[in-house]
């Protein structure tokens, strides 16, 4: 028999090689005198031989060590060496699509074993329409072997391993080749050898590492995808996720990254024929510097999202517009409507060409508003924070400015001073340009004002935009601001309708006064919504602001039209807005968890995730209302509905726990679980069931006692079905 048994798929190349000619002759019906002369040949030189790489098709394969000798009761390292040809890849341990990873039949002398192979991390490989892991140009699988008390000192011992292997580029080649390695046994590990030492320390370098100390993993799962989140306490760009097990993920498909403040988030596509998911996922996560993490996490289920709509792109965009449609019915939105009203009786007189100007400039306000809306989303999405629709009123600045903002306009149209509906945009001058910066300033100030609230519809659109890339997501805005715009738009583009608007005249002085009401009535809630997120000093320091907002007012309407007055109104205006930013402070806590603390007949808990899932695993349902203070839609929702007692009463006699999530101040667990939910803003209502892998069944935006009502007798309909 020989020792060197290597039999390539097709006849090697290498005619001058050594095995190539025993093979040959081996193969051949030679006589005795000719393969005993091989085989004494073979002999004499059979450990300079066995140490020689092998060659095969489209690689090159040795058997190494990383010391240049072994001792007894000692463990050591060997190593299979690939060196492959240009364009050719051998395998990971999950090879992905297609493949299989290198294994070794061994045949070790007594007194030596081998451990398990080891894989470095590996690269993703893309082959038409699959996606394979694996290795090219070279690569060292490292193999810990262990040396028992049997060995003696002195003597010589070889490692002998047959090698199966695949090797592909557009095609696949099986290979196998018997490797052996001769080790000398010492007292003492040899040192590392001068030639293999390099090798073994990259593949160490480049070996998956266990997760740092304070790192954790944590693996959420839709119907369609796996999301695994990876805390470190550093912000992390981008990453690839490798599962350990075949048939868990997509393999070819695309893996989204989400950067956070702390780590990342990436979500991987489930393979498609994965009916069960696995009880948990075991995989590495390949992060920029080279460094891979490799785990074992449980998966818990996130809830897909509950609605029948149609998750296309068509879909979405359909629903955004009806959502947009429907905002100008929204609580929030209803006092701009006069604004647009009197506008639009104000150019009642005009060309019809002129009129449709108004409605394309208005149209325009609109658009750049969700633009800018959208932009901002984006950017911060880029750079780790989770942010949805509405995120500006969680800032204590911004309602401050809002509330002098609508305040000063409300001034002007009570009749305080007359610059025009554009005075609080840029100045005077754009009252001088036809009217049109009016109507752009209305609609910006109609998306301003809109942005608290969620219509019917429009929460699944926004949701869905928010997880998708930046053109789709900009492509569902602009249809959520076309559908905003809409119903003024129609009434500039149909002269029919226009006709039978009243003709100018001193009636409109008085319905521009009465205009001021509604807009005084939203400064209203807005100072309400600043004392939910500023102490009494901060309050106090707003109504001073507006107090020096309205002599600004007063000074523009006494000295009309002179530069001296402008400039002392800006000043003024300045200060009005730095007196309540000064003095606000940081949102307190949440709103539900006072009341959960404060009122122990309270029936709303604070939200917590933890305290979902224990309730749910116990059996119980639950109701979540996802709320804010400056959501007026909420507030109105839980006025007139949630918190009727016939309501709250449902609610326990059906054994639903409720819960109030407060998004009032940014809170990067509730915006989570609203992600979770297909959901980016407020009022979100989802009813959970006590089955923990269930779908929650998510409530319209409006609310009714009746669909309350309703939802509590489905969610125990199943429990009577055998």
């Amino acid at each position: 028999m020989l020792p060197v048994d290597f039999k390539p798929e097709r006849p090697a190349k290498e005619q001058g090689s050594i095995v190539h000619r025993t093979s040959k002759l081996y193969t051949s019906r030679s006589t005795l005198q000719s393969i005993s002369g091989v085989l004494a040949c073979l002999f004499l030189f059979g450990a300079h031989i066995f140490a020689q790489p092998v060659r095969t098709q489209h690689l090159t394969v040795e058997l190494i060590t990383e010391t240049t000798s072994i001792a007894p009761n000692h463990d050591f390292l060997a190593g299979l060496h690939f060196v492959l040809d240009k364009g050719w890849h051998i395998y990971w341990i999950n090879a992905g699509d297609a493949g299989e990873p290198p294994r070794v039949d061994w045949k070790l002398p007594a007194g030596i074993s081998a451990g398990e192979m080891q894989f470095p991390v590996p690269k993703r490989l893309p082959l038409g329409p699959l996606m394979d892991f694996g290795y090219e140009n070279e690569v060292l699988l490292p193999i810990p072997m262990h040396a028992d008390g049997s060995l003696k000192p002195g003597s010589k011992e070889t490692l002998r391993g047959h090698l199966h292997f695949l090797v592909c580029s557009n095609v696949c080649i099986p290979g196998k080749a018997d490797l052996e390695h001769a080790v000398s046994v010492a007292t003492q590990p040899g040192a590392t050898d001068t030639a293999t030492g390099p090798l073994f320390l990259a593949a160490e370098r480049n070996l998956p590492r266990s997760l740092p100390a304070g790192a954790s993993v944590s693996v959420t799962q839709t119907k369609a995808a796996f999301a695994i989140t990876l805390r470190t306490g550093q912000r992390i760009a981008s990453a690839e996720f490798y599962p350990f097990d075949q048939n868990v993920i997509a393999n070819a498909a695309p893996q989204t990254v989400t950067p956070l403040a702390d780590g990342l988030r990436i979500t991987v596509p489930k393979a498609e024929g994965l009916r069960q998911a696995p009880a948990q996922l075991h995989g590495l996560l390949k992060l920029p510097d080279g460094v891979a993490y490799q785990f074992t996490s449980s998966i818990t289920t996130a809830p897909p999202v509950a609605h029948t709509g149609d998750k296309s792109l068509l879909g979405m965009l359909g629903l955004a517009f009806l959502g947009g449609l429907i905002l100008n019915l929204m609580p929030c939105v209803f006092p701009v409507l006069f604004i647009k009203g009197l506008s639009l009786v104000q150019s009642s007189g005009e060309e019809r060409k002129r009129l449709r100007t108004h409605g394309a400039v208005y149209t325009l306000g609109i658009l750049v508003s969700f633009w800018a809306i959208v932009a901002v989303l984006l950017l911060l999405r880029a750079g780790g924070s989770h942010l949805g629709w509405g995120f500006q009123f969680q800032s204590p600045y911004f309602v401050a400015f809002m509330a002098l903002l609508l305040f000063f306009l409300g001034l002007s149209l009570a009749g305080q001073f007359d610059i025009g509906l554009s005075v609080t945009s840029v100045g005077g001058e754009l009252a001088q340009r036809g009217g049109y910066s009016g109507s752009f300033f209305t609609g910006v100030l109609a998306t301003v004002v809109a942005t608290p609230c969620a219509a019917p519809f429009m929460g699944a659109a926004i949701g869905f935009a928010l997880s998708q890339s930046a053109g789709i997501t900009f492509a569902i805005f602009t249809a959520l601001a076309l559908g905003l715009a809409a119903p003024y738009v129609l009434l500039t583009l149909q002269p029919a309708w226009t006709r039978l608007l009243p003709r100018p005249g001193a009636w409109m002085e008085v319905l521009k006064q009465a205009v001021a009401i509604p807009i005084f009535i939203t400064v209203i809630w807005l100072v309400w919504v600043f004392a939910q997120v500023a102490d009494i000093t901060g309050v106090v320091a707003l109504l001073a602001g507006m107090l020096v907002a309205a002599i600004a007012g007063w000074v523009l309407a006494r000295w009309p039209a002179k530069w001296a007055s402008a400039m002392v109104a800006t000043l003024l205006l300045i200060l009005a807005i730095v007196l309540p930013s000064v003095a606000a402070k940081k949102f307190p806590a949440a709103r539900n968890a006072k009341n959960a603390t404060s009122n122990d007949n309270s029936a709303w808990q604070a939200f917590s995730p933890q305290q979902l899932a224990a309730d749910r695993a116990q059996g119980k349902a639950v109701f979540v209302d996802f709320s804010a203070a400056w959501c007026l839609s909420c507030q109105v929702n839980e006025r007139l509905v949630l918190d009727r007692p016939d309501v709250e009463d449902a609610f326990r006699k059906s054994g639903v726990v409720t819960m109030r999530a407060d998004w009032t101040n940014h809170d990067d667990t509730i915006t989570e679980t609203l992600a979770q939910l297909g959901r980016s803003g407020v009022p979100t209502y989802a009813l959970y069931s006590g089955a923990p892998a269930a779908a929650p069944k998510l409530l319209p935006e409006v609310l009714t006692s009746g669909i309350v009502f309703d939802a509590l007798k489905q969610l125990h309909r199943p429990s009577a079905t055998p």
